[in-house]
């Protein structure tokens, strides 16, 4: 996947500044494609710029008193076109990419207190994350079926999240024996 259609993703549903669309690129910002989709500051304009020369995008400039005007972003219908076609278009299965793995497939190497301390740290960021998720189902999901059609899609993402981090923790338990 590419940055260009993480932003057409969370711009098809609002119109925002650049500022406020590289904030929901950041995973600590609640309902965000920042769980699952990382971009810097510099990346997100570059593309915004791009898209926006594809006439994917438009943008309006509002002024602002005491601050630089800023440049509020929107879907065209030739960017919509473009999403949906990229959404329909199928994808391969991505491969896992994990430092943490790499280092465990040669941990032999090194003390097994080592590799206890790193994944005890790496089960606290995982169990901080799952509550995050937790948080944000019980806060904006808890009743499924009156859920907009936009709203129904974003809880399968979340879902996935939740799963992805019990699952991570539930591989923690089972391998941690195995270290000791």
């Amino acid at each position: 996947m590419s940055l260009t259609y993480a932003i057409l993703s969370v711009l098809v549903s609002a119109p925002n500044s650049g500022y406020d669309l590289a904030k929901r690129f950041n995973p600590s910002v609640e309902g965000s494609v920042g769980f699952f989709w990382s971009a810097s500051f510099q990346q997100i304009y570059r593309e915004l710029n791009r898209l926006e020369e594809k006439q994917w995008l438009q943008a309006e400039s509002v002024q602002q008193e005491n601050r630089p005007d800023k440049r509020i972003y929107a879907v065209t219908a030739l960017g919509k076109q473009q999403l949906c076609q990229w959404i329909v278009e199928s994808e391969e299965m991505a491969p896992i990419k994990d430092d943490l793995l790499v280092k465990l497939y040669a941990g032999h190497l090194v003390s097994g207190e080592t590799l206890v301390a790193k994944l005890e740290a790496h089960r606290q960021q995982h169990q901080q994350r799952l509550a995050i998720y937790r948080e944000i189902q019980s806060q904006h999901f808890q009743k499924q079926q009156a859920l907009s059609e936009a709203l129904k899609f974003r809880y399968m993402t979340l879902l996935r999240g939740i799963h992805y981090e019990t699952g991570w923790l539930a591989w923690c338990d089972e391998i941690m024996p195995l270290l000791k």
